[in-house]
C-alpha cells in the first residue's frame, strides 16, 4: 500500500505543461513552500506562466491562513525535472496519443513512490496507461482541476488500479494548497462529476446559438437573471479556451456519434478566425488584451 514519503516536503512538485491550467496548478502548488518545477518546451508558455504566478501568488498567500511562497523553476527538459519529484501533474493538450507516450516516459523516469497525476478534463486515466508498467499503474490517478485560484475544485479518480491510499492522501493534502477542495469520483466517469453536467449545458447553449435561436450575449444574460451566477456559459467557455472546449467536444462526439454537430461547427468557425477566448483577446466576447 502507498504511503506518503517522509521527505516529500523536501522533494519537488512537477507540472508538465505550462498552458492555461498548468500554470494555475503550479500557482496553487507554490503556496506550501518547496520547489515547483514547471516544464514546457515553449519558451513563450514558460514566460507567460512565470508572469502569471508572480502576479497572483502574493495575493493568494495573503488570503490563505497557512502557507509560504514556493520557488518556481522553469524547464524545457522532462527527464531532469521529474527525477526526484514526489508528484507529477500532467497538463498537456487533450490528445490521447500524447498522454499515452508521456505516462510511459514518466513511469520510467520518476521515483517508484512518485504519484503520476493527470489533469485531463475528458480522458479517464485508464485510457493512457498502456505503456505504463503493471506496478507503475498503481500510482496513476486523475486529478482534474478547474480554473484555480478562482475555481478550487479538484476531482480525484482512480485509473482502475490506483492504490487507494493515494486517493486518501490527496484528499487530505490538497486542501492545504491554496484551499483546494477535492472530490472523490467513486466510479470511472468520462467527464468526472461536474463536467458531465456542464457538458450538457454548454452543448445546448452552443446549439441554441448555432441554430440562430439566440446570441451568446443573451444566453449569458438569461443565465445571470435566472440563476444569479457571476459568469455565463459563453464567458466561461472564453475563459477555458475555445480550442480546449472543441477538443473536449470532439472526444464526447467520438464516444457518442449521435451528438449534434452544430456546437462543434460553431466552435470551429471562431477558432478558424483566431478567436480562442480570453487568451487570444477575443472569443465570443472581445477583451482588452490576451490573458493567461
Amino acid at each position: 500500500m502507498y504511503s506518503l514519503p517522509i521527505n516529500y516536503k523536501e522533494r519537488p512538485i512537477v507540472i508538465v505543461g505550462a498552458g492555461t491550467l498548468g500554470m494555475r496548478i503550479a500557482l496553487m502548488m507554490a503556496t506550501q513552500g518547496g520547489e515547483i518545477r514547471l516544464v514546457d518546451n515553449s519558451a513563450e508558455q514558460r514566460c507567460n506562466a512565470k508572469t502569471f504566478i508572480e502576479e497572483h501568488l502574493p495575493d493568494l498567500l495573503e488570503k490563505s491562513q497557512e502557507g509560504s511562497k514556493g520557488t518556481i523553476i522553469l524547464s524545457d527538459t522532462i527527464d531532469t525535472a521529474v527525477k526526484d519529484a514526489w508528484i507529477v501533474f500532467e497538463a498537456i493538450p487533450e490528445q490521447l496519443d500524447l498522454k499515452i507516450k508521456l505516462f510511459g516516459m514518466l513511469d520510467k523516469l520518476t521515483a517508484p513512490d512518485a504519484i503520476l497525476a493527470s489533469n485531463s478534463s475528458s480522458f479517464p486515466s485508464s485510457q493512457f496507461i498502456s505503456e505504463v508498467s503493471e506496478s507503475g499503474r498503481t500510482r496513476v490517478v486523475n486529478t482534474h482541476f478547474y480554473m484555480p485560484p478562482l475555481q478550487k475544485v479538484v476531482e480525484i479518480m482512480s485509473c482502475g488500479v490506483t492504490d487507494p491510499n493515494i486517493i486518501i492522501t490527496l484528499m487530505k493534502l490538497l486542501p492545504h494548497y491554496g484551499g483546494l477542495v477535492p472530490f472523490h469520483v467513486q466510479k470511472e466517469s468520462v467527464g468526472f462529476i461536474f463536467n458531465r453536467v456542464w457538458a450538457a449545458i454548454k452543448r445546448e447553449c452552443l446549439e441554441v446559438v448555432a441554430s440562430g435561436v439566440s446570441t451568446p450575449e443573451d444566453v449569458d444574460r438569461i443565465f445571470y437573471v435566472n440563476t444569479g451566477v457571476d459568469i455565463g456559459p459563453f464567458r466561461e467557455m472564453d475563459r477555458i479556451g475555445l480550442d480546449v472546449v472543441l477538443q473536449i467536444e470532439e472526444h464526447y462526439a467520438a464516444l457518442n456519434p449521435a451528438l449534434p454537430t452544430g456546437p462543434r461547427e460553431l466552435l470551429k468557425k471562431y477558432i478558424a478566425e483566431g478567436k480562442l477566448g480570453v487568451k487570444s483577446g477575443c472569443g465570443f466576447y472581445a477583451y482588452d488584451k490576451p490573458q493567461s
